[in-house]
Parts: structure tokens; sequence; C-alpha cells
């Protein structure tokens, strides 16, 4: 066991891109299990891909982890997976309610995003969504007696605690994840179609004892992952130990939908664990997944990296403020997110990576060149010395160079396409051929996302009703079992903890609008045609101001709160709020 240590700023080590043979003791106070489901050489044990022993399956994986934050002699601390910052971008709404089951049974009623008719452009004047958000999704804690802290957990029950105490119940996060078409495959990028969404059930479970006191290198953040599937039954194995190929992989049941379909989604405890299901009101079809060991799901013993076959439940009765993720950057509970900051559009790219990062894709580079990267050439490339990773031109937050007092730097662009039709051959499968309508470069290999700001993300070009930008993603909900909305919401991101200027003790220089960034996206609401027959509702939307809808910006940036320094000030939240959305005006008299 080790502990997640910062890195050098300009060295990264071999151990987070190559697979060692590094031995990691057991020191954690936990006994480990005997026997258990031993890991492949290949899997998903470290959705972050930095496993001090195993390689990853999917390398781009990590823009859609969870991010965790830890506490050393009481003073909060970014989280690091074998010395690297795996933080994220999650502009989020936490729906409160304390009414019985609100917590482990929920509805919502969604439209998927509609992409521009034009290709989108390297300068990002045309964008489409996947661009934007590689993610959007709904989020649930989850029972897990085998991750942080390693205590046992009772489903369904207020009784467990996830504040923080060395009581607190063994938790998990859930996240049901969306994912907008044009830029696959799904192992290095973030479709899993060319022209359709996919929707899929990620379990993120965390293998280190209370206050991260020792966490397991080699398999720091297991994850199960199953596609939202016609029949049920995974495409491949969802385990983090077993994971392959075929799990990424969309098969003739895995639910696909078209741009601008309208959805009913439910999360909801089953005997045999958390059942999501996605039904498409507009063509009729359904997918679904249970979280049940019969379908494959496993938890990790966090002394051995083995798996045990296991149901996994929602944690508490309630979605009460308190009821949350013990080791999450975001405030858990029932959560409404879009994932962003993990696309940058350019002109081309160049410098190929080696072949042992991602060696089912040749095309891949480190570089991206022109577009919407503010200088001629972007981040990278890097060369393997004996140091580590050696790598050109890296930058943090507003473009400034790296140097070793550097928290968070930008590395490199990598993972790097181009456009156009390449060809992908994984391990045992006949080759695919994906073309991407712009080349583009996701920054997953060297640190986790855009640090530096620059990318597609952090422009104005979200949905604001402009025919070359995408429509929103439309929401209404959640509603409980009994169908009552939930009352009350807090609106949160974990975007400061990316942000090299920010002191996630204190909360100083911590921005809702980081250095190097033109735009930051926020949450809306407007008066839309709704999601039965010809009535109009009041809907969520997120991106920027649409002409003509928006009824309520919610204070634009200002919806995000103050830096939270109680527990981490690399998440800013706000103060519990009345939900708007049941605002019978639509907050027509609180847009500016």
């Amino acid at each position: 066991m080790g502990k997640p240590f910062k890195r050098l700023a300009r060295v990264i080590s071999l151990a987070s891109i190559l697979v060692l043979p590094l031995t990691v003791g057991s020191s954690s106070g936990v006994p480990a299990d005997t026997g258990g489901v031993a890991p492949n050489p290949v899997n998903m044990l470290d959705c972050n891909g930095h496993s001090a022993r195993y390689q990853s399956v999917r390398p781009g994986m990590r823009v859609m982890c969870a991010d965790p934050f830890f506490r050393e002699n009481g003073v909060a601390e970014r989280a690091y997976d074998n010395g690297n910052y795996i933080g994220h971008d999650e502009p989020t709404v936490k729906f409160i309610s304390g009414a019985p089951g609100s917590g482990s049974h929920m509805t919502y009623l969604m439209q998927l995003a509609v992409d521009p008719k034009a290709k989108p452009t390297p300068s990002g004047s045309v964008t489409h969504y996947a661009e934007l958000s590689p993610a959007p999704w709904f989020g649930l804690p989850i029972c897990d007696p085998r991750s942080y802290p390693q205590n046992p957990c009772t489903p369904n029950n207020d009784q467990n605690t996830g504040l923080g105490a060395r009581t607190d119940a063994g938790s998990a996060f859930e996240e049901l994840q969306f994912y907008a078409p044009g830029f696959g495959p799904f192992q290095d990028g973030p479709s899993c179609d060319p022209t359709f969404y996919c929707a899929a059930l990620n379990i993120d479970s965390l293998s280190c004892t209370f206050g991260f006191a020792a966490c397991n290198n080699n398999c720091f953040e297991p994850i199960n992952f199953a596609y939202l599937q016609t029949d049920g039954e995974p495409a491949g194995p969802p385990s983090p130990q077993l994971t392959n190929s075929t799990t990424f992989l969309a098969n003739s049941h895995t639910l696909k939908m078209r741009q601008g379909d309208k959805l009913r989604v439910t999360l909801q405890d089953t005997k045999h664990g958390l059942k999501t299901t996605v039904q498409d009101l507009t063509s009729g079809k359904t997918g679904f997944m249970v979280a049940s060991a019969a379908n494959g799901f496993m938890n990790t013993d966090a002394a051995t990296c083995n798996g045990f076959p296991f149901d996994f439940h929602p944690e508490y009765n309630t979605a009460s403020k308190q009821n949350q993720v013990p080791w999450a950057a975001l405030e858990g509970g029932v959560l409404m997110e879009q994932e962003i900051g993990h696309f940058e559009s350019c002109k081309s790219v160049k410098d190929p990576l080696p072949s042992f990062l991602i060696p089912f894709d040749p095309a891949a580079s480190w570089t991206c060149v022109g577009g919407v990267e503010p200088t001629a050439t972007g981040e990278g490339p890097c060369t393997i010395t004996t140091a580590g990773l050696a790598c050109a031109n890296s930058k943090t937050e507003g473009g400034v160079a790296c140097t070793a007092s550097t928290t968070n730097c930008e590395f490199s662009d990598a993972t790097c396409i181009p456009s156009g039709p390449r060809t992908i051959t994984f391990a045992g499968l006949a080759p695919q051929t994906w073309s991407w309508p712009v080349a583009g470069c996701l920054q997953n290999v060297t640190q986790n996302g855009d640090v530096d700001f620059d990318g597609n993300s952090y422009i104005a070009d979200w949905p604001n009703g402009d025919s070359n930008h995408p429509t929103s993603f439309k929401y209404a909900g959640p509603f409980d079992a009994h169908g009552k909305p939930y009352p009350q919401i807090q609106i949160q991101t974990d975007l400061p903890a990316s942000e090299n200027d920010c002191n996630v003790a204190t909360g100083v220089g911590c921005s809702t609008l980081p250095h190097g960034a033109k735009f930051y996206p926020y949450w809306t609401l407007g008066v839309q045609p709704g999601f039965s027959g010809n009535a109009s509702a009041c809907l969520w939307n997120f991106g920027n101001t649409i002409e003509d809808v928006t009824t309520n910006n919610l204070g634009k940036l200002a919806q995000y709160g103050t830096p939270d320094v109680a527990r981490f000030a690399g998440t800013t939240i706000s103060a519990v709020m009345a939900n708007p959305q049941l605002d019978k005006t639509c907050g027509q008299d609180h847009q500016d």
C-alpha cells in the first residue's frame, strides 16, 4: 500500500504510463479476503489507468472516473493516483429531499442534444456535443464495504454516514453516463457510435483506508462498467478484474438513441442491486442494467485487488443534504451533472504516440496544431528518459509555463486524433474504421483534462440557440418513487481543484472562471415543449443563456456558490435553495 503523493511538475513517473513489475504490499490493517477472482493482466482495476501493476483496457477512461480528495493532518488535499493528479470539472445540481426512498428510487425526463448539421470546425465556430462534454450523467452514493474507508454498509439506510468520520460506511460512486456520437472508438474517445448516443452504468470504488492512510496503487480506483442493453445482458465482463475490449464495444443489444430523442431515466433499487433503465419515449426502445453479481459485477479487495461477486445497492434511504460519498470531491447525493474540460479541436495533430500507449490506434498523437489552441502548437510531445517522461511546451492555468512548484500541469494534449478515416485493431477482433469529423485532443494521457483551460469547454460555444452550436440537454425532475419532486437543490462544481492557482485548503484563488478560460457554462431554466403532448414545461438546460428560451439563469457563474473550506475548497457549492424548477413562473423575473 502507498499514499497518494504528489508528483514533480515537469517529470512524469514511468509507473504512471508503463506496466512495471512493481510489488505493492498490504499494510492497510484490513485483512485480505481469501479467494476471489484474480485480475487479468489487462483490466479496469484503476479507472485512471495509472495502476502500478496492471494495464488499462481503456486508457481514456479517466475522463469519466470520480474525483477523490483526502485530508492529511486535518488539511484538505487533492488526491493523486500513483503520483498523478486525477481531478475533474463537473458542474452539478444536487437534489435534496427527506422523503423516504428518495435516496434509492428516482426518475428523470431528459431530451438528448442535437448537433449542428454542419461539420465541426477546428476553431470551434461549429461545435458538436461530444467536444463539450464526454459524459453527462446522473449520480448516486452506493454501498461498497470494500471501498473507502473499508467499513460495513447497510443499503438504503440513513444510519450510514459519509461526512469524513472514521466510522463512515464503505461507499462507491455511481454514474449513469450518456455518450454523444461521432468521436470513437470508446476505448480512446468519448463516443460509442458514429451516429447514436449510448448510456452506461459506472460504479467507482476507492481502495484506500480511512484518511488515505494507505492506498493500493495497483487498484486505486476500480470501476465496474456496463452499457445499458435491450436484453439487460452486459456487452462484456463489467467487473474491474475481468473487463476486456468487448465490455466497451457496443453490440446489437446496446441501447442506441438518436439525437433529440426524449427519454425517461429511472434509477431504482431491486433485490439484486441498483437497476438503471432508459426508456426512449421517441423510438419506443428500452435499455437497462442491474448492478448485480449475476451480471458479473464485483467489488474489489483493497489488499489483493481480487474481485468478489457483489450486488451494488443504493447507500441511503433519503436524499438528505448530508448523505454523500465521503471520499468524493463532489458533495454527492442525487446528482445531475455534465462532465466537461476534455476536448480541444485542432487543425491537425502531430508527434505519434509510442505504440505501447494505445496499441490499437496507431494514428494517436501527442500534440494539437492550431484550432482553439491559442499558440501555433500545443502541449507536447513527450519523450521517455531514464528519469521518466519529459514533455515539451507544458503549461498550466492561464497558459503559464510549468515549473517544479506547479500543482496541475498540462504536460501534453494527448490523446490526439486526426480528422478523417483511420483503422482500429483490437486484439482478436475484426478491424474497425472510424472517422472523426474534426481533429481533436482529449488531454487524457499525461494528465486528466484541460488544465490550462483553453479548450472547447472554456469558450462560449455551448448551447445558446445558435445553429452552429448543439441544442441543450433538457431535463425535468427528478421525481421520487411516489412521483414527488425534490424540494431543494444545491449547485456545485469541483473545477477549482484542477486550477493550479487554487489553494484547496483555504479557498484562495479558487474561481469558477479559471485563468485562461473565456467562458464557463452554467445551468439555466426555461419554458419549453415538455415530454407529454403539446404541453410546455419549465425545464433545466445546460450551457449558456438561450435566446427566447431562458427565463432564469440562476445568476450565471454566481450559481456555483463559494469554496467549501470546511470540507474541500476545491469544490464550490451554493447554499441550499428551493428547487427553482418548481417555481410556477419558471423564474421569468430572474433573468438578467
